[in-house]
Formats: C-alpha cells, structure tokens, sequence
C-alpha cells in the first residue's frame, strides 16, 4: 500500500501510529462514507476542531472514543503533543466541524510536522463544500480555483479582487452569512456583475442554491430578515473578457500611460472597454503605477 512519506527518509512506520485525514457531513448526517465510520470507531483518539459538534456526531453513530480539541487557535500549541501520541503508536483521526480537514479549517500545522516525523498520513475522503456547490452549480467546472474565506481587511480583500478580475477560471469562495452581501457588492465593482451562484445550508433541510447575476443574489438577500448558514458563492468566469493576465495588463497600462494625453479616468474608461474589465480595477493599477513616478 502507498505511504504519504517523505521519499528521503525510510519507511519506519511499524512503532508509530497512523494519522487519518477523515471528512465529515457538511449538513446531513448520513453524508459519511462506511470507510470513515470504521475509523472513527478503531483510532485511539480523535482530534476535532470542535469537541461538541463531533460528539454530537459520534453520538448520532454511537461510536465513544476521547476527543481532543485542535482548532485554529491552539493547533500550533497542541501539534507537539499529538505527534509524540503518534510517534508513541497511537492512532488518530483528524476531523474539522464540516467536510474536509484542511480545506479552509484547520490541520495543516498537524499535517505538516507528521509528516516531517516520517508518520503515515492517510486521507479518508467525503464530503467537502466547495465541491459539492460546484457540482450543482451549472458553472463550468472543468477549471477553478478556489479562495476559501477573503481577507478580513478591506483593503487586502478589495486588492484580491482586482488580482482576480482577469481570471479565466471559475472563482469558489467561502464567506459568513453576516458578510456575504458586502462581499457580493464587492466583487460586481471590482470584476463586473457576472453569473454566479451562492449556495447555502447545503444538504440540510433548507438547502438552497440562488442562481443568476450577482447583482440578482443581492437582491434576492436583500428582501431577507436574516441570512443563516455559512455560504459557498461560485462566480463565473468572464466570457468575454479579453485574454489577459494581471501581469500583461500591467505591462500594458504602463506602455500606453507614456502616450496617453487624456485623463486617468478617460484612459481608464478606454481600457477598461477594450479588455471588458471593470473601469476601477484598471483605474486603480494606473494610478499605483503612475504615482511612484511623480513622488
């Protein structure tokens, strides 16, 4: 059987314990393979981003077994003390609340020093969020790329945004009920009003997927007490953009800024045309461009 080891160090993995990547329901509980039950049930602890939520799980499927807390915030501190239980023999299961460790939740930091001790890492596929939206979602999915959750901080997120507006793939992100709708107005100002989908409370009872122009999600939110459950938003590529990477824009923002005798905004407006891309998203690479040359 393949081992996930490093190739430079042997394989002596007899004394130590395997760690098992192992995905959960995002939603409903029979979203679990029988392969995940079983190792669940034979490991010796399970790490879980949430203690609770999992217990709750486990209970469901009256499997007992102790739990271990590893969330965001302390996995740094507690990766020490799994891998010596790992080194030692002992078997664990990583879980997080919802799909797939890793995945825009934590285990990484875990992962990563295993594998570093030359310990067996083990995936246990199943269910993963972005995955399952993207497969319901009538976007094209032959190419993607996934963000996961944008920067908290305005002006980081709003200059991912541009990044993104010249990609030709589809875009999956993840973001809060509380900040979807920011989030959504965002996007139409930096990358144009595209086709989308946001998809929530997957697999649960009030499963819902809200399809057409971003500008249509916003206003069907809008006309909502409330937004609940943790939302998977799938936007579209631009068809008909212009075949043009950020780096090849740049370039040719800073060739015609040299030639040019209108105003940025009119310049803007005329790039902006000629690569269909939203007038911001070049205004704001010409004035970062030209303003160091007149400091």
């Amino acid at each position: 059987m393949p081992l996930n080891l490093p190739t430079h160090k042997p394989a002596d993995t007899d004394k130590k314990g395997n760690l098992y990547v192992v995905a959960t329901p995002i939603g409903n509980m029979e979203d679990i393979t029988v392969r995940a039950l079983k190792i669940l049930d034979q490991v010796d602890i399970i790490a879980a981003e949430d203690t609770r939520h999992t217990g709750k799980l486990l209970s469901f499927y009256k499997i007992k077994k102790p739990l271990i807390s590893c969330h965001e915030y302390n996995e740094r501190g507690k990766t020490p003390s799994l891998i010596n239980k790992l080194s030692s023999g002992l078997c664990i299961a990583l879980v997080s609340n919802a799909g797939t460790p890793t995945m825009s939740d934590p285990g990484y930091q875990l992962i990563k020093e295993a594998l570093k001790e030359n310990i067996r890492v083990v995936p246990i596929p199943g269910p993963c969020a972005f995955v399952t939206g993207l497969s319901a979602s009538g976007i094209p999915t032959d190419s993607f790329i996934f963000i996961g959750f944008p920067a908290r901080k305005k002006a980081k997120r709003l200059n991912e945004l541009r990044e993104l507006a010249v990609e030709q793939r589809t875009i999956v992100f993840y973001e809060s009920p509380r900040r979807i709708k920011t989030l959504l107005g965002e996007i139409i100002l930096n990358m144009g009003d595209r086709k989308g989908v946001l998809c929530r409370e997957m697999t649960k009872m009030h499963e819902e997927f809200i399809n057409g122009r971003l500008s249509d999600i916003i206003s069907s939110l809008e006309k909502r007490s409330s937004i609940k459950g943790e939302c998977t938003l799938i936007v579209d590529r631009d068809e008909n953009a212009g075949e043009i990477s950020m780096e090849e824009l740049r370039k040719e923002i800073k060739k015609n800024l040299t030639t040019s005798t209108q105003g940025l905004s009119g310049f803007a407006k005329d790039m902006a045309k000629k690569y269909n891309l939203p007038r911001k998203t070049i205004y704001d690479e010409a004035l970062k461009i030209k303003e160091p040359a007149g400091a």
